[in-house]
């Protein structure tokens, strides 16, 4: 059975300004985040599947990826429009079906398929922002499932559908590493460092041209930097859940890594630091409070 749409005069309301998801979401140290809670998205055998079945993620790689970006930044920053964009992926996701790799017939907006997809954002958040910016305190982590729970309910999904407490979460969430979670054919692919990619098609032309040119070049370093990154920054217990390989070495790598970025991404100006809509909701919220 499917969610219903929320009403449009009901529509639900998207998180605050100001709030963790605020800070977190819009910063550039996000976009590292992504990989992580993607593979561990398609991770889910219907997910995965409906992935691998319905998705333009091969043939159009970075139209995706910036389609995917764009609708994030909604869900957090976009007032008024979070829940129509919420509205226009159901109706995207409607006529995804098909059968699981474990034999199971799946829709994309059947409860439990489309839940998994949203929660998995929280533990990805909680865990990459240890590394990537600060841990959180406890109150932070609590306001933080807060309002992702908003991001659930602009994405249409009823609140009988989500562990309302954080208590609920962490028991469905490893429930759900030790019954569902599986390696499959979408995380190999995402994880893999031999998969061809095309050379990035958005941005001026004279970039495109030059990386056009350095593609062949620059892609091995590049796919095995987003392996590295993908399953870094995953929990590491979905990690082990999926059999994801982790080493001692990679995870000191990994914090010399990010101890860098804390470093150099607060001093950055705001227009370096933040995505752009993020940038641009933040100025109007601080225009509006004077």
């Amino acid at each position: 059975m499917s969610s219903s749409e929320p009403a449009r005069g009901d529509d639900p309301v998207p998180p605050p300004p100001g709030g963790v998801l605020w800070s977190l979401s819009g910063d550039i140290r996000a976009l590292l985040m992504l990989p992580a809670a993607l593979t561990l998205q398609v991770a889910h055998p219907a997910v995965g599947a409906g992935v691998d079945e319905h998705s333009v993620f091969r043939t159009d790689p970075w139209g995706r990826g910036e389609r995917s970006l764009s609708s994030l930044q909604l869900w957090v920053y976009g007032g008024a429009e979070a829940a129509e964009e919420g509205r226009r992926l159901r109706r995207l996701h409607r006529t995804i079906r098909g059968t699981d790799t474990r034999g199971r017939p799946y829709h994309a907006l059947s409860p439990a398929n489309y839940a998994w997809v949203h929660a998995t954002g929280f533990p990805v958040y909680q865990h990459a922002a240890r590394y990537l910016i600060r841990p959180l305190g406890a109150a932070q982590e609590r306001a933080l499932y807060r309002e992702w729970l908003q991001v659930g309910r602009v994405l249409g999904i009823h609140d009988r559908d989500m562990p309302q407490t954080i208590e609920e979460f962490w028991p469905y969430y490893r429930g759900m590493l030790a019954t569902e979670v599986e390696r499959t054919v979408v995380v190999d692919e995402l994880v893999a460092t031999a998969t061809p990619v095309p050379p990035p098609d958005r941005g001026p032309l004279a970039l495109r041209l030059l990386l056009r040119a350095l593609w062949p070049v620059l892609l091995p370093p590049l796919t095995r930097f987003r392996r590295f990154l993908t399953v870094g920054l995953m929990p590491p217990d979905a990690r082990e859940a999926i059999g994801l390989e982790w080493t001692q070495g990679q995870e000191r790598a990994l914090r010399r890594f990010c101890a860098v970025l804390r470093v150099v991404v607060p001093v950055l100006p705001e227009r370096l630091r933040y995505l752009p809509r993020a940038r641009r909701a933040r100025a109007a919220h601080r225009k509006a409070r004077c």
